[in-house]
């Protein structure tokens, strides 16, 4: 991505209360990008939106449901923005389970709220819709799936993000082919500081390690493409670049992920963060049974957004783990979570450079 493209340019995001929201929030506000946030309140208590004071970076604040299309219109309206990006959504795979109509509600009619109030929006010059690796129908390959593969999920969340792919792609061919090119962006797996959502690996051992406590871990032998939160927010932007440059093939999907040897097994992350942790740091098996389906294995080819992108990821997985326990160990000082954050998000940049 170019810093220098995102000055001045009016953004706006769905989801910026969010974790990922909110490290796009600080990042965009930090290039000079005049950011219009619409989403619920912040999911968590705490939450990296409130400790590190995002809403004061933002030219606009909007607490609003996705599933509220008039709403979402005006707001989006009123922003004229340059770049759309969607970020909004329930994303947890076994909250999905306990609320399954909920899920789809968000996560498939929220896309198309979001898309039509786009095409509604003359302003737009970048769609960006962004979903994540679940999409894929997960047949146990070991190979990375490309963005070819077929759409499917086993749970209601990632069944429910495979809609979304769908309903883009609709939206596209249908009603933008003379209007501001739409892409989407699949990722999963996202870490970094400042995540406390319920049922994350990462969350899980940063609270249990700063209170003193061994977690329970769960899936020890499952593998996952582990990434810190700022490498596929750097491919989205890298995205939403070539959408806005009209380039060749970029209104189309892309993943976004590590490099193959960081897709590491849970209990790998969970030994390693202990080790860099320290103070006697450990993790318990979880021994109850009758958990819900998730999948084994799962990880994504970026050859796509290498090749049409100049994608690549900057920070490997020990770095990016090594930034998680800085960040968490900070925030337990006392130290400022917006300093931390920016402080991460400037070393990322200058390790792109």
């Amino acid at each position: 991505m170019t810093p220098a493209f995102w000055r001045g340019r009016r953004v706006f995001l769905t989801g910026h209360t969010g974790f990922k929201g909110s490290w796009l929030s600080l990042w965009l506000s930090s290039l000079g990008a005049e950011v219009s946030g619409y989403a619920l309140t912040p999911p968590t208590d705490p939450s990296l939106f409130d400790r590190a004071k995002v809403k004061d970076r933002l030219a606009a604040h909007t607490i609003s449901d996705v599933r509220d299309g008039a709403a979402l219109t005006r707001a989006m309206q009123a922003a004229k923005p340059d770049i759309a990006i969607h970020m909004a959504a329930q994303p947890l795979v076994r909250l999905s389970y306990a609320e399954p109509v909920e899920t789809y509600a968000t996560n498939v009619m929220g896309t198309v709220n979001f898309l039509e109030s786009a095409r509604l929006t003359p302003s737009l010059g970048a769609v960006l819709v962004v979903t994540t690796d679940k999409c894929y129908e997960n047949t146990g390959v070991t190979r990375g799936y490309r963005e070819s593969d077929p759409l499917g999920g086993h749970d209601p969340y990632s069944s429910s993000k495979a809609c979304a792919e769908l309903v883009t792609a609709a939206w596209r061919r249908s009603f933008f082919q003379a209007g501001a090119p739409v892409a989407s962006g699949r990722a999963g797996n996202v870490i970094g500081g400042g995540d406390w959502a319920a049922d994350r690996l990462i969350v899980d051992l940063m609270i249990a390690f700063m209170k003193g406590d061994k977690p329970l871990i769960r899936s020890p032998h499952a593998v996952r493409p582990w990434q810190h939160v700022l490498e596929p927010l750097s491919g989205y932007l890298s995205l939403c670049e070539a959408l806005w440059n009209k380039a060749p093939g970029a209104d189309s999907a892309f993943n976004f992920g590590p490099a193959p040897e960081d897709a590491k097994p849970v209990a790998w992350i969970a030994d390693r963060i202990s080790q860099l942790w320290g103070a006697g740091a450990g993790w318990t098996l979880d021994q109850q049974t009758g958990h819900p389906h998730e999948a084994h294995y799962l990880y994504l080819d970026t050859a796509k957004a290498e090749a049409e992108l100049g994608y690549r990821p900057r920070w490997n997985l020990d770095t990016a783990l090594g930034s998680i326990v800085t960040w968490y160990k900070g925030f337990a000082a006392g130290d400022d979570a917006a300093a931390l954050t920016l402080k991460q998000i400037s070393a990322f940049e200058q390790a792109g450079r």
